[in-house]
């Protein structure tokens, strides 16, 4: 007795469906990609800004980065900004820095609303 054969195109159409529904759902975050001055970097005193590069676009309004001295007073000299052209870069302009340890404060909304943040520090030599 022969069992008659599905149409293949049935068959790839249940295999496709079968595949997105067990798929989990995709859930865009921004992460750092690279950082400058990266965590833990001794820099020098002529450093003029922070910037990260994030791994998806950002959402510019929600999106920021503080940076700080040891006695946690804010160092920058305007607000951070996403670049128009590349939103996935982020940066912040800083006042000219002294010697010691500065804390750098991220907070990164997606395109897609998605928050995520972080912090790290760096050392002015």
């Amino acid at each position: 007795m022969k069992i008659p054969l599905m149409n293949s195109t049935i068959v790839r159409t249940l295999i496709a469906a079968a595949a997105l529904a067990s798929a989990p759902l995709a859930h865009a975050h921004a992460y750092p990609q690279h950082q400058e001055p990266g965590a833990g970097a001794t820099v020098s005193t002529s450093q003029k800004e922070v910037a990260i590069e994030f791994d998806d676009g950002l959402e510019p309004a929600f999106s920021s980065i503080t940076v700080t001295d040891a006695q946690g007073k804010p160092v920058t000299s305007a607000k951070s900004v996403v670049d128009p052209v590349d939103k996935k870069h982020m940066s912040v302009a800083l006042n000219a820095l002294t010697p010691g340890v500065y804390s750098v404060a991220w907070i990164a909304v997606a395109d897609d609303g998605h928050r995520t943040q972080g912090h790290y520090s760096f050392t002015v030599k």
